[in-house]
């Protein structure tokens, strides 16, 4: 039988299917719903979408969606949920026992009308040194094709890193691994995906008349460690195990921009 690591290391990415039970997402789904409110409420821009030539031929316009980082840090349920002890044994058995939490993100994508994703790599917007990144995309609500559910090139991984690979400053990725051919990984809520920050991924708009809801929580090994000026808030919490590589400046610095 294939172990998880073993099917991500041939893969690049795992499916974990009922990681949470429909009774945990409920109260998850809650407090995802009362961030999307206190966001929308705030003023600030967080109805966003990508931009660029890959969007335009995925046919974005009109389309948006609503975008937090670090839900963590608006729900303590959502913090505990990032510390499950199932979530946490799948993340294990791919990054071993020491799991750094990077970032987390909410996405909601409106019904009808919910932004696309094209085909791209993540490792641009936060490399790190031993390339262990990897995402664990938590589906709050189900997500199918048609809701623009998170579609993958199984295998990609091994590709290593493609430049100009981020999905918005060129449209040759998308071109030479189009979207309608990747893998649509439909979910049901309390699935979670886990993929490496390699693995070419996207997703097509939203064009049922439901909502989509996912958090994605980007993680990497204790080993490993983050190259400076990436793109997104480093957080640095400890959810498994240890952070070899932090120091009292480390602990000390106030997380932004650029880590």
């Amino acid at each position: 039988m294939t172990s998880i690591q073993e099917f991500y290391n041939e893969q690049g990415y795992y499916h974990a299917r009922g990681l949470f039970s429909r009774e945990e997402m409920r109260p998850l789904e809650n407090d995802f719903d009362h961030i999307v409110h206190q966001l929308t409420a705030s003023g600030e821009g967080v109805q966003v979408r990508w931009t660029g030539e890959a969007m335009d031929k995925l046919g974005a316009k009109g389309t948006s969606l609503v975008h937090t980082h670090n839900v963590q840090k608006f729900s303590a349920l959502w913090l505990r949920a990032f510390l499950n002890p199932r979530f946490l044994e799948v993340a294990q058995a791919i990054l071993g026992p020491d799991v750094i939490l990077h970032h987390s993100k909410l996405f909601q994508k409106p019904a009808e009308k919910g932004a696309p994703f094209p085909m791209h790599q993540d490792w641009s917007y936060f490399p790190s040194v031993l390339n262990t990144m990897m995402a664990g995309v938590i589906h709050v609500s189900a997500a199918d094709d048609e809701m623009g559910c998170l579609r993958v090139v199984p295998g990609s991984h091994k590709l290593g890193r493609i430049e100009k690979s981020d999905g918005q400053t060129s449209a040759k990725v998308s071109d030479r691994y189009p979207l309608e051919e990747a893998l649509a990984v439909e979910c049901e809520p309390g699935d979670v995906v886990f993929f490496h920050y390699y693995t070419l991924h996207g997703s097509k708009p939203n064009r049922s008349n439901k909502i989509r809801k996912t958090v994605l929580v980007q993680m990497y090994s204790g080993e490993d460690q983050i190259v400076e000026g990436n793109l997104h808030p480093n957080e640095r919490l400890v959810l498994s195990g240890w952070n070899s590589h932090i120091s009292r400046t480390e602990a000390g610095k106030l997380t932004g921009p650029n880590g």
